[in-house]
């Protein structure tokens, strides 16, 4: 993929999203999310599965990212349940083993964590779907590190780009990478009508200050 695809990237994921609905836009009439969190946006990026263009995309620019950046990359681990499928195509694309690693190690059986073979010292690459605050994945790509392989980056469909997360990343020594990404969506979202200039305040609000957002 060329620097000009890679950078164009971000808004021709955004816009796939956007008109499958994996990813919806409400400023004036905010979700709720399991947290109790109002939102203006919610994100479920579990829709790309049925949709072969668009999940073809985003394992292209998972590929993409991996060759340019992570070229000795030696196995590909999908985050439950998210990246799961994505992690997968991928790996085929590669030609790459391919790995899951559970939030938690199962209680019965083996007793395992990280799904797959792998060896100590195996250079990591870890896909998820959606980064928000960033514990999950930051938990799954310690629990690999832990398990003796190094991890050379978490890479996801789409962020919120919250600071606490990137700085929860920064924290752990461990590069995270996007392929589209909150303010991507929202240029997207404008140009196509989805939501209007005028909401873009609220928008860009709620990411500097979500726990106050609604209130």
């Amino acid at each position: 993929m060329s620097k000009e695809l890679l950078e164009q990237l971000p808004y021709d994921i955004a816009k796939g999203l956007l008109e499958i609905n994996a990813v919806a836009l409400r400023p004036n009439d905010p979700f709720t999310w399991t947290s109790g969190m109002k939102s203006p946006i919610y994100c479920d990026n579990r829709l790309t599965m049925s949709y072969p263009a668009i999940r073809d995309s985003i394992a292209e620019g998972f590929a993409a990212i991996i060759r340019e950046s992570y070229p000795d990359c030696e196995a590909v681990a999908g985050i439950a349940t998210g990246g799961i499928p994505h992690a997968a195509w991928v790996a085929q694309k590669l030609n790459l083993p391919m790995l899951y690693v559970r939030d938690k190690a199962k209680g019965h059986g083996k007793t395992n964590q990280i799904e797959g073979h792998f060896t100590p010292g195996q250079k990591v690459v870890l896909i998820e779907d959606l980064i928000s605050t960033g514990g999950s994945s930051l938990k799954a790509a310690v629990a690999v590190r832990e398990a003796g392989c190094e991890v050379q980056a978490v890479v996801a469909i789409f962020t919120y780009q919250f600071a606490h997360a990137i700085e929860a990343f920064e924290a752990e020594n461990i590069p995270l990478t996007t392929l589209s990404n909150y303010s991507a969506l929202i240029d997207v979202a404008v140009k196509n009508g989805a939501v209007q200039s005028s909401d873009v305040a609220v928008l860009q609000a709620w990411r500097e200050n979500p726990q106050s957002f609604g209130a």
